[in-house]
């Protein structure tokens, strides 16, 4: 059995690179491989414990996105790749020949080495169906949560746990978010989440406390948090066997791919969780796992499989996050004032703040905190965060696309913009603007 394409992964990633390839190569003959029968939509997956009512309420119609394109599916375990042959084979014992594959294999949570970890009622936020069922209906059943983290996903969780009257606490090992955040907005999530009733310790997690089942979580201070189930959200690593047992150049961040995600095998490429991206200003690699990149990497791959016909300007990645917690919209693109200052970057800072309706008096309106970070050297823009209401969720992208195409505070400040009262921010106080015009007036007078 040989297809043109097979991709070996149904997520975001793999997903969005099959369909990618067949409608940039028609006639070619695409098959995707996935491990498990059932994909969740992996940015949904905090919301099944509040938002959403059922766990098969974020199950990804991966059928539905490539039948009617003619791609057929797998469900079955890749063990093996031979890039020699082009062959791959399955758990099942199935040989599968390929003239180009696409490695989308993601990422599996990281699990700290602390003691008590294996204990029952102590979970991961995994992207298995069969697990997320099992947590949620332990949740049903627990009154006092802890949640051991501070990223995205442990307040996301935290959050949507807290809807249902259950005592959540988060062990939070320095501050909020403090990769894609500087502390100010860190201090305004730590604000709004302790407001909302979620319970915020600072330290380290040195032991899980109980016999057969956790009873609790023991900071490095000696603080014990009392606990009948304990979520481990401490980052995730990627899925790199495959490759390696292939041959294929990976690092300690993941699969090495050059700037049209092609790995050291040309005919193999490699996108989003299990891949190394490196920062877009330094070059530096570094761990990144966001849906969004994993699909802009999988249409980078998709479109060059059989020939290099989308040119890929930026050859790096930049870190666009969003998310909405406790009431609270945050966006972050590029670097953090504080993460620029570590590069050596001299840098200016604008502010600008204001609702986002006009007038302010509409019901939905919310109060929107702007920052962005410039090179002091010519004002081109390193960084954008966002604080608000959920229009904060497109501006980041205004802010990304500014960033990738380098614009300087004062392209940003001649932005053209539409604007209307029911939508967004004034065109007076527009806060993009503002703090485009507060950097350069900060340039302007060094």
């Amino acid at each position: 059995m040989g297809y043109d394409v097979v991709v070996i992964g149904a997520s975001a990633g793999g997903l969005t690179a099959a369909i990618s390839a067949k409608r940039f190569y028609p006639d070619k003959s695409v098959l995707v491989i996935k491990k498990e029968e059932v994909s969740m939509v992996p940015c949904g997956i905090p919301y099944i414990f509040g938002t959403l009512t059922e766990v098969d309420d974020d199950i990804l119609p991966t059928e539905r996105f490539l039948k009617p394109l003619g791609v057929e599916t797998l469900t079955d375990e890749v063990v093996e790749i031979n890039a020699r042959e082009k062959t791959l084979k399955t758990k099942s014992g199935e040989e599968i020949g390929w003239k180009k594959l696409v490695i989308a294999t993601g990422s599996r949570p990281q699990i700290p080495d602390i003691p008590g970890a294996d204990l029952e009622g102590v979970f991961t936020v995994s992207k298995d169906y069969n697990h997320l069922k099992e947590l949620k209906t332990r949740l049903e059943n627990s009154e006092k949560v802890v949640i051991i983290g501070g990223g995205f996903i442990a307040l996301e969780v935290g959050d949507e746990i807290r809807k249902s009257g259950k005592e959540v606490t988060l062990v939070v090992r320095s501050r909020l978010l403090r990769n894609s955040f500087d502390p100010e907005f860190s201090e305004m999530i730590e604000e709004r989440l302790t407001e909302s009733g979620i319970n915020i310790a600072y330290g380290n997690a040195e032991e899980l406390i109980g016999k057969r089942k956790v009873e609790g979580v023991k900071l490095a201070d000696g603080t014990e948090l009392p606990a009948d189930t304990v979520i481990l959200s401490t980052g995730y690593r990627p899925n790199v066997e495959l490759a390696v047992k292939a041959g294929l150049k990976v690092t300690r961040y993941g699969i090495w791919t050059d700037e049209y995600m092609r790995t050291s095998c040309s005919d193999i490429f490699a996108v989003g969780d299990c891949v190394e991206h490196r920062d877009f200003f330094t070059g530096k690699p570094y761990p990144l796992m966001l849906a969004s990149t994993a699909t802009f990497e999988a249409r980078i791959a998709g479109a060059n499989l059989f020939k290099l016909q989308i040119v890929r300007e930026n050859r790096r990645t930049i870190g666009a996050y969003s998310t909405h917690v406790a009431g609270l919209t945050l966006a972050a693109a590029g670097l953090t004032e504080e993460a620029a200052g570590k590069e050596g970057f001299e840098v200016i800072v604008g502010y600008g703040k204001g609702p986002d309706r006009h007038p302010a008096k509409f019901p939905d309106t919310s109060m929107v905190t702007v920052k962005l970070i410039f090179s002091r050297d010519r004002g081109a823009i390193l960084g954008a965060q966002i604080t608000g209401g959920k229009s904060v969720g497109e501006m980041i992208n205004v802010l990304a696309l500014a960033i990738q195409k380098r614009l300087t505070a004062s392209e940003l400040y001649t932005l053209q913009i539409a604007t209307h009262p029911l939508l967004t921010a004034s065109p007076v106080g527009y806060q993009i603007l503002q703090a485009a015009e507060d950097a350069l007036a900060k340039l302007r007078a060094r």
